[in-house]
């Protein structure tokens, strides 16, 4: 499958960050757990190389456990803080206060040293299209959410919301568009339901899908769809429209109807924690 990616905003995008990250302290970034590097946009580490950066390892809850820690540490090392969540159900939201004061102790010293006393962590939250950022911001500020006027020095129109006593966070956050030369970014991408549907081929989709389950989780569709081991992706797609009763006119299998099938239970986790990409992959 060849994947297009159409970034219509994205110099806007990146010129606006470009002016905003000298207001703020903190680079929040948003990753889908189940793909850490094909849910970043690069750019974000040259942009935003000056300041702390906490990585937010978002849908967790969907990706596998022994990845998770995996990947934790493979950001670490690189020198981010990381914290795992699913902020739809608020799962790890706690830590998160936390380690943004943790990432910013020399923030809190500089100006410590200046005099200056309880200024708010000023923050950004970036991340690609449809990673959670606007869940995130909505649970992480509850309804104490407030916006807190224009600050001195900071260009006109531009608003600070007061998440809490500790962080502000600039209202225009930054949206970049992932880059792809790798047409497996793509393919991940269109996986989590990052790349409209209507525009893929769901039946080729599958079964690249069922691939790499094949790969890193073996017996995990065998055991899910009662079928036979160790076969060719077109084979066990056809041997899961049988059992699902994947039925169309003249008692045709529905290849189409099975393929949305186990996509859709991939992304609903009832196929259970999944990864796709690994550390060092």
């Amino acid at each position: 499958m060849n994947f297009q990616w159409y970034p219509g905003h994205m110099t806007k995008a990146k010129r606006q960050m470009q002016e905003d990250i000298k207001l703020i302290d903190l680079v929040i970034e948003l990753v889908d757990a189940r793909i850490p590097l094909s849910s970043r946009n690069p750019d974000i580490d040259d942009l935003g190389k000056q300041k702390a950066r906490l990585i937010l390892m978002n849908k967790a809850d969907l990706a596998s456990d022994e990845q998770n820690e995996a990947w934790a540490a493979y950001f670490r090392e690189k020198g981010f803080y990381v914290v795992k969540l699913d902020a739809r159900t608020k799962a790890g939201m706690k830590a998160v206060n936390t380690v943004i004061m943790d990432a910013c102790k020399e923030k809190f010293e500089r100006d410590r040293k200046r005099g200056i006393k309880n200024r708010p962590v000023r923050a950004m939250v970036v991340g690609i299209p449809n990673v959670g950022k606007s869940t995130f911001i909505n649970t992480y500020a509850g309804k104490a959410c407030a916006k807190t006027g224009n600050k001195p020095g900071v260009t006109k129109g531009k608003q600070w919301i007061r998440l809490n006593k500790n962080v502000e966070l600039l209202d225009t956050p930054g949206i970049l568009w992932p880059k792809f030369e790798d047409q497996r970014v793509g393919l991940y991408l269109a996986l989590i339901g990052s790349i409209k549907d209507e525009i893929l081929n769901i039946d080729e989709l599958s079964l690249e899908l069922i691939a790499i389950l094949q790969k890193h989780y073996p017996g995990l569709l065998e055991k899910r769809y009662e079928i036979s081991k160790e076969q060719k992706p077109a084979k066990i797609l056809m041997e899961i429209a049988k059992n699902r009763n994947c039925i169309k006119k003249g008692n045709e299998l529905d290849y189409g109807k099975a393929s949305a099938l186990v996509i859709d239970e991939f992304r609903s986790g009832r196929l259970g924690k999944i990864t796709l990409e690994f550390p060092g992959e």
